[in-house]
This record gives C-alpha cells, structure tokens and sequence, in this order.
C-alpha cells in the first residue's frame, strides 16, 4: 500500500482505516497484485496483532465485527456508483469509492 503525504493525514491515528480500505478493493475485484502480496505477507503480523487466525480478511471480518453480506453489498454498490458517475461524466476510481465507503459505512 502506498501512502502519498497529501495522504499521511487521513491515515494519521487510524491504523484500521488503510487496512478497510484495502479490505473494500479486495471485496470489489480491484485490490491489485502488489496490495494483494502485501496483505498476504503482513498477515502472519496481524494474527499476532489481534491473536486471530485465518486469512487477512478474516481477521479484518473478525476485529472489525463486519456483516457477512459485506463485500456482497460493496460490489453492488461498486457498479451502481460508477454507472452514476459515468452518467455524470466523472470517473470513480477504485481508490476513491474504497475511501468513501469506508468512511460512510464503517466505523474505525
């Protein structure tokens, strides 16, 4: 994961919020080779972290409480989100709806 310093701020005190983020991209297709490879070395790290076993995603499921539905609703709401925007003539990246969502829907 890549974090600019026009970003650092957002991220600054809220260590759960880039792993959501990440969670979000994975949920909707869009977390790339580099993240996934990333997510997947640190995961022996946040099984120590939080004492839980199971993949990064399932820890992040398991310490964040999330509905079982989620990454359903997320992928629903992924297409609906870029159907509008494309009718807007806006382009949504994968980033940006990632940090909405999270922001909008989870609590961190």
């Amino acid at each position: 994961m890549s974090i600019t310093s026009s970003d650092a701020a957002r991220y600054r005190g809220k260590p759960l919020l880039g792993l959501l983020e990440l969670y979000v991209l994975w949920a909707i297709d869009q977390l790339s080779e580099k993240q996934s490879s990333f997510m997947v070395e640190i995961t022996p790290k946040l099984q120590s972290i939080y004492l839980r076993n199971g993949t990064w995603q399932n820890i992040i499921e398991a310490e964040i409480e999330l509905p079982s539905d989620l990454p359903n609703k997320s992928r629903e709401l992924w297409i609906r989100n870029r159907v509008i925007a494309h009718k807007q003539g806006v382009t949504l990246s994968p980033q940006e709806f990632a940090e909405m969502f999270v922001d909008q829907n989870l609590a961190y």
